[in-house]
């Protein structure tokens, strides 16, 4: 994969390769070296002069960290830019004061490390606070559903930090997988990803916490570094299903559609709208790589002087906030973020798909799911092996995390005059709502909605 990504590169000269698996690697002379004997000669350096020969590098406060790319909406990922000081003051301070880390705490964050999640808290923010960061390669259900808690038990953590879609998975094989296990190492229970229902929230409070640790439930992105949206463990009280309130310095915004401040309360006295921000925090992205005018119009050309995080909340009498999801055309997997259009487009790699639209619907593990709708060159062959092909591409193109739950083969796809598909009525399809369409009389072809709720999966 290294060596693919760097053919026609010219400013890489080295690359650190790590021994962990032992497979078989080709190194290529004078850009590879090894970890360990890069490390033993820097210590042979130290020993032999009683110096260290390799100083650190010194950095402006506002030089890029690190990009990674998300999904957007129009399907090509953004490479987000953090700066070095900014990203590290804001994760630190939030690693410390969400979980309330004390001294000698064992901090055990299930995430990918390559996900912001595991930058921000596997990496800077732990490290950062002088913390013990345990690291976790897997799945929690490999080789059992008692993984996690084997690690907890054996390395007595503290404060585990994991998403919902874990959480549910778990909750599926019961209460067997955690007898015999000690769990009583731990003191602080958290969330991070996507809203965590009520059902989730409680058997993991009950059943891994024994109602003796807070649970804190975690909203923030890729793009905001660090944690926006969090009760404060054993400080401030948490409500199941809600993150509850900003960070010290955090200002949420409700808005509706034109930009103007939500101020009436509907009949259960919430308030809802799209959640902004209404000033920065140390944390915040600085631009997206080489494109600095898509920062703009991601983030902040939506309502003015706010920074718009693409996401829909709900706002309690107490000021409690409640996430309930994307309201731009990104889906939320299993805690990443997966651009309609990007699956789309690895869809339509496929030979023999001619069009495709993709949506979301609810989701029992993962929160949401992906539905193709797929308009196939031919009607002959078998339509579950057509079905593999299409994931095997999609897999190919982005990863496993994008293929699609469900696969629809369609003759056609519901279309305005002017060519827009009409998703909206496509998303209801998906989630069930067949009899609640609205107007579908301007679309091109009305008689393939018909077509397409007859053959829902």
């Amino acid at each position: 994969v290294i060596d693919d990504a760097l053919i026609g590169n010219k400013t890489v000269k080295r690359v650190i390769v790590y021994t962990r698996t032992r497979t078989p690697v080709s190194m290529i002379k004078g850009r590879d070296v090894w970890w360990e004997d890069e490390m033993e000669h820097a210590e042979t350096q130290v020993e032999k002069n009683g110096i260290v020969s390799f100083p650190a590098e010194e950095m402006d406060a506002e030089d890029p960290l690190f990009i990674l790319y998300t999904s957007g909406s129009t399907g090509k990922p953004k490479g987000v830019v953090h700066s070095g000081a900014g990203y590290m003051v804001w994760t630190t301070y939030t690693f410390v004061n969400v979980f309330q880390y004390n001294p000698g705490d064992i901090h055990f964050c299930t995430a990918d490390i390559g996900w912001i999640t595991g930058h921000s808290y596997i990496v800077y923010g732990p490290l950062s606070a002088g913390a013990t960061s345990l690291m976790f390669e897997g799945t929690p259900t490999w080789p059992d559903a008692g993984r996690f808690w084997d690690i907890v038990d054996k390395h007595k953590v503290n404060i585990i930090y994991t998403a919902p879609t874990a959480i549910r998975s778990l909750m599926g094989f019961g209460l067997e997988p955690l007898k015999g296990k000690d769990l009583s190492t731990l003191k602080i229970l958290g969330t991070v990803g996507e809203p965590i229902n009520e059902e989730a929230w409680h058997w993991y409070d009950e059943n891994v916490g024994k109602k003796k640790c807070p649970v804190v439930d975690t909203w923030w992105q890729t793009e905001t570094g660090g944690t926006l949206i969090s009760n404060l463990a054993g400080i401030t009280p948490a409500k199941p299903s809600w993150a509850t309130l900003p960070m010290p310095g955090v200002q949420p915004l409700l808005v509706d559609e034109n930009g103007k401040e939500v101020t009436e309360k509907d009949e259960n006295g919430l308030m809802k709208g799209n959640l902004c921000i209404k000033a920065p925090w140390p944390g915040i992205l600085r631009t997206t790589y080489g494109d600095h005018e898509r920062c703009r119009t991601n983030y902040f050309a939506a309502y003015e002087n706010l920074y718009f995080t693409g996401d829909g909340a709900l706002k309690d009498e107490a000021g409690n906030y409640r996430i309930t999801g994307r309201v731009d055309d990104v889906l939320n997997v299993s805690g990443h973020r997966i651009g309609t259009a990007e699956v789309e487009n690895a869809v339509n790699m496929h030979a023999g798909v001619v069009e495709s639209a993709v949506v979301g619907y609810p989701h029992d593990i993962k929160g949401q799911g992906i539905y193709a709708y797929v308009i196939y060159n031919g009607h002959h062959g078998d339509d579950e092996l057509r079905r593999q092909d299409i994931l095997q591409t999609v897999t190919r193109i982005i990863g496993a995390i994008a293929k699609p739950d469900k696969i629809q083969f369609v003759s056609g796809l519901p279309k305005t005059r002017s060519g827009k598909i009409m998703r909206r009525i496509l998303r209801k399809i998906a989630e069930g709502e067949t009899e609640n369409l609205g107007d579908i009389s301007t679309l091109l072809d009305p008689g393939v909605v018909e077509e397409i709720k007859n053959g829902k999966l």
